[in-house]
């Protein structure tokens, strides 16, 4: 029988337990409050089949998502007896209540449109049904801004037949802990609380979790810490790396100057090298802006990555390392224990949830259990 990880050109490596013990790690400094997991984007590209059960069975019991479809992906791996509320930040799409009622996810209604809809639909099943309303306290994207807040506090009967699980709100700056905004947030988060119904409130997302428990309210949502971003930017992460990426190596070559590498001979060979070509490109989601900016380490030692990352290959100058050292058919860690997701994101010009969420389907997946 053929072995699935010797022909696999990379391996992603998603260690669950790793997931569950950021969960964990984050629910007891959020204690007594509530703490979800946000599970959007396929679990920030782990894997919702995967990633959704082994909290569950951690005890979380909560879970946002961004769209209906994710929402309906994680009812599946939640599986049918599961009592665990599901939300969908994206709205109540028009004509959409049947189905949101149908598959038990609470919509979290951003507009006084979406509220309307809610509570003429609960009219019609003749019973208040549960949503949560989405507060806009700076962020100015989604959620009800100060004019129809205004309206809501003004005429609570609007929400007649709306049974308000959460108020929730979200920070715009909870990654620089010295920015102001977050404080002003915060006060205008409560001002708000106070002129509408009494109900739980969320507020806190990853980093907003180390805010403190001001910020944590009764559900705390985070999302990039589970899966090892670092929301303490400039601090020691205090979160566990989940994934590792090894990429397989297909050919060893020398060259010499004036030789290039790659596409538009952006690499000029300036003496002799040792080049290894890297069975992974930017159609597995290893970004393109690395391009002569990341490094892989082999055994613990790094490389830099030559040329232009193309859409199946990258090329990586290994003369530092010993004869031997680095063969085809071996592997070369691309994420992992010495490149941190943090560290990748940061020699590609972006930030980690981008190259979580990046992460291909070509890569044979391997998934350590909790």
């Amino acid at each position: 029988m053929t072995d699935p990880l010797r022909q696999a050109a990379a391996i992603l490596t998603v260690d669950l337990g790793a997931v569950v013990a950021n969960w964990t790690q984050l629910r007891d400094r959020v204690a007594p409050a509530e703490c979800a997991a946000v599970v959007k984007a396929d679990a920030y590209g782990l894997g919702v089949a995967r990633v959704v059960p082994a909290l569950r069975d951690a005890g979380c019991r909560t879970f946002v998502v961004a769209q209906f479809e994710e929402a309906l992906a994680v009812r599946a791996a939640l599986g049918p007896q599961s009592d665990a509320r599901v939300l969908s930040l994206g709205g109540l799409p028009q004509g959409s209540e049947a189905e949101f009622l149908a598959n038990r996810i609470l919509p979290v209604l951003n507009h006084l449109g979406e509220i309307a809809a809610w509570r003429a639909f609960a009219g019609g099943q003749g019973r208040a049904l549960p949503a949560v309303v989405h507060i806009d306290t700076g962020m100015n994207r989604l959620g009800l801004g100060p004019d129809e807040l205004d309206t809501l506090a003004g005429d609570l009967d609007r929400l007649r037949g709306v049974d308000v699980q959460l108020w929730m709100t979200h920070l715009a700056c909870a990654d620089e802990f010295e920015s102001p905004m977050s404080a002003q947030q915060h006060l205008r988060f409560q001002d708000a609380l106070a002129r509408l119904p009494r109900a739980p409130a969320s507020f806190a997302n990853s980093s907003g979790v180390f805010h403190g428990p001001a910020f944590h309210f009764d559900l705390a949502r985070p999302g990039c810490a589970l899966y090892g971003v670092n929301p303490t930017p400039h601090r020691a992460n205090p979160m566990a790396g989940t994934v590792r990426l090894d990429a397989r190596v297909l050919q060893l070559r020398s060259v010499d100057s004036p030789m290039t590498v790659g596409y538009g001979a952006a690499h000029r060979v300036e003496g002799a090298a040792k080049i290894a070509t890297i069975a992974v490109g930017y159609a597995d989601g290893y970004l393109r802006s690395l391009s002569g900016r990341g490094h892989v380490h082999v055994d613990g030692v790094p490389a830099p990555i030559v040329g232009r990352i193309s859409m199946d290959l990258i090329t990586v100058d290994v003369s530092g390392l010993p004869d031997g050292a680095v063969r085809p058919g071996g592997l070369v860690e691309l994420i992992g224990p010495n490149r941190p997701v943090d560290t990748v994101a940061a020699e590609a010009g972006t930030i980690g949830y981008e190259v979580l969420t990046s992460l291909g389907r070509r890569y044979h997946r391997v998934y350590a259990a909790p």
